[in-house]
This record gives C-alpha cells, sequence and structure tokens, in this order.
C-alpha cells in the first residue's frame, strides 16, 4: 500500500509550529484550511519543491494532475484507535482502485506514527488530492438558495451526467463497489467560463464492495448500524433504514442517493428533509414511502422528463431502480433532446 509510517512530520511541525508537512518525500506547505469534518481537516498546501522526475512511480498514473502552481489540497486525519487506522487504510485502497475523470484522484498519502507529550503513540493520515476551490454542490446550493437562483436544464444535465459517469466507473468493477454516500456535499464543481460546470465525485471513505446478502435479524440491524455511521440520512436508500432480515443489497443504494441529489442539483434541496419541519413530521418515515414533494422551482419550469427521472430512482423497492447503465442511457437521452 506504500504507506510510510515515520516521525517526521511530527518533528518537522513541531519545529516550524506546524507551517510545513511532508507527505513521502514531498514537502508541502500549508496555506490556509478549507474543509473539515469528523476528526479530518482539509487544507489547501503549496509543494515546497515541485515533484521532479525521480518521484515515486506510483505518481505515474497521475500525471495529469500535476498542479500547474504547485497548489493541491491535503486532507489530514487524526487517528485515536486500530478502527480508525483500519478505516483509513481502507479509504486509500478503495481511492487507489478508482482512475476516472470524474472520480477525485488520490495523488498520493502518507501515514505517520506520533508522539505525545505524554509519551503515547497515535497516528496521522496525509492524503493528497487536487484542489477545487469551487466548492461543493452542496456549497453552490446554500448560495443559490439565497439568491433564488437555479441551474438551467442543460447544466442539471450536464452535471448529473457526470457523477452518472464517475459512478458507473465504481459500480463497474467485479464486485461493483457502491459509493454509500452520494450527496451534494460530495460533489466537486468546477466553474468554466461559457461551458457547464464539471463535476467531479469524492469521498471514498465508506465505499465498499455493493452486494450484501443478508439472512438474518442480526445481519440487517448490523447493516443498519454501519448505514446510520457511513450514509448521510437525508441521502440514504430505505433499505438501509429498514432492512429486511432476508434482501440481498446492491449498488442500487447508490441510485437512491442519485435521485435525491438529481433533486437537490434541481431545486437546492434536498427531496426528503420537509419532513423535519413538520409537526410530527418522519425523515425516515418520508424516505422509506418515497413521499416527494415538489417545491417551486425556476420559472420556466424544468421538464416534466427531469421529474419523471427523479421518481424513477426513487422508487422505495430497490428491485424496481434501475442499474447505473439505464440511468446513463436516460440522460444521454435527454441530453441529445435538449441540449441540441
Amino acid at each position: 500500500m506504500g504507506c510510510s509510517i515515520s516521525g517526521l512530520n511530527a518533528l518537522y511541525e513541531s519545529a516550524t509550529g506546524g507551517g510545513d508537512v511532508w507527505i513521502n518525500e514531498r514537502r508541502f506547505r500549508v496555506l490556509r484550511q478549507i474543509g473539515e469534518g469528523g476528526f479530518a481537516f482539509v487544507y489547501l498546501v503549496r509543494e515546497q519543491q515541485p515533484a521532479s522526475d525521480a518521484a515515486p512511480a506510483r505518481h505515474h498514473d497521475h500525471a495529469s494532475h500535476v498542479s500547474e502552481d504547485g497548489t493541491y489540497a491535503m486532507k489530514k486525519v487524526l487517528v485515536q484507535s486500530k478502527e480508525q487506522l483500519d478505516l483509513v487504510r481502507e479509504e486509500i485502497r478503495v481511492s487507489s482502485l478508482f482512475n476516472h475523470p470524474n472520480l477525485l484522484p488520490l495523488l498520493d498519502h502518507a501515514i505517520i506514527a506520533v508522539k505525545s507529550t505524554q509519551g503515547d503513540w497515535s497516528h496521522e493520515a496525509y492524503l493528497l488530492f487536487p484542489v477545487h476551490l469551487d466548492g461543493t454542490l452542496f456549497d453552490n446550493a446554500n448560495i443559490m438558495l439565497s439568491k433564488k437562483e437555479f441551474y438551467s436544464t442543460a447544466d442539471v444535465l450536464q452535471i448529473f451526467h457526470q457523477m452518472c459517469e464517475g459512478l458507473k466507473h465504481m459500480h463497474s468493477f467485479d464486485p461493483p463497489y457502491a459509493h454509500n454516500d452520494v450527496k451534494p456535499g460530495n460533489v466537486l464543481i468546477t466553474r468554466r467560463k461559457g461551458q457547464a460546470p464539471v463535476a467531479t465525485l469524492m469521498d471514498f471513505g465508506s465505499a465498499r464492495p455493493a452486494r450484501k446478502q443478508i439472512r438474518s435479524r442480526s445481519e440487517a440491524l448490523q447493516l443498519q448500524e454501519w448505514a446510520a455511521e457511513h450514509c448521510s440520512a437525508p441521502y440514504r436508500a430505505p433499505e438501509l433504514w429498514d432492512c429486511p432480515s432476508h434482501a440481498d443489497i446492491d449498488e442500487r443504494t447508490d441510485i437512491w442517493s442519485l435521485g435525491c441529489t438529481l433533486y437537490a442539483i434541481m431545486f437546492n434541496v434536498s427531496p426528503f428533509e420537509y419532513a423535519l419541519g413538520e409537526s410530527g413530521g418522519s425523515l425516515q418515515l418520508a424516505i422509506v414511502n418515497g413521499q416527494l414533494k415538489w417545491p417551486a422551482g425556476p420559472n420556466p419550469p424544468y421538464p416534466d422528463e427531469l421529474r419523471q427521472f427523479v421518481i424513477w430512482m426513487l422508487q422505495p423497492q430497490p428491485a424496481m431502480r434501475p442499474h447505473i447503465g439505464d440511468v446513463v442511457l436516460h440522460v444521454d437521452k435527454l441530453i441529445a433532446k435538449y441540449l441540441s
């Protein structure tokens, strides 16, 4: 896996007040923090000496991601238990499997051992990614909501198409991988003058082989518990809220999340959170019953086919949902119709 475990970073940070970080043989200056969540922090960093030709072979896949100005996004994970260490190693392993223009590539990584002032040892993981400073779909939705702005039908379809292509890459593995946390907060948007935004799916910390056979009550409860921890509630598929004791779970859990995300691209809000604002309302019930409500949208409104498309993916019964290949075919048809 190529994780280097060394105290170099810790020594260097204590000497420089946290200004520089080493990832293997490469040194980065921390410019500023650009995000955080759980035990992770994301920083904008600049490489201090550019990657030379002598850089390790594992960078060759990512030659196209060498930053012109030397800036990258670096995720620092504070690892405080063996379970967390296993999780971050799994995230690195899974992220390294994928190679697709609409999936955020992991460019480099290091896991280091750190000794505290009390003499205890823990770990820190550093993951290096290309930087996207235009934020996520979620960030953009909040701004658009406040300005009462909406994406055009053309932009909705193109953003969604790119997400689907990235997910199709994951679902095409044998066995297929599910992302398990498809949502606007995990889709980076890069704006381009006069062109549709570019969408990049990120965060493979919850990605796992998609197909599971559930054959007992305890297995069902175990899956629900795992999903409660790893899959964001407003985008979580019904079968992960209320799993039968005999069920075959597959990658169509992602199709549900994809339908929720298409709705959110259209209306800047998730489809089921309205239930939280109703007296006696329940997010889980709204999801399990597939109770959709349509907010006021752009004027003129989106074509009815877009709403039907959302409904097609938001079938509470997983067997009724399309697979990603069918979803991509359908987006292609709509693009041919509305972008020609």
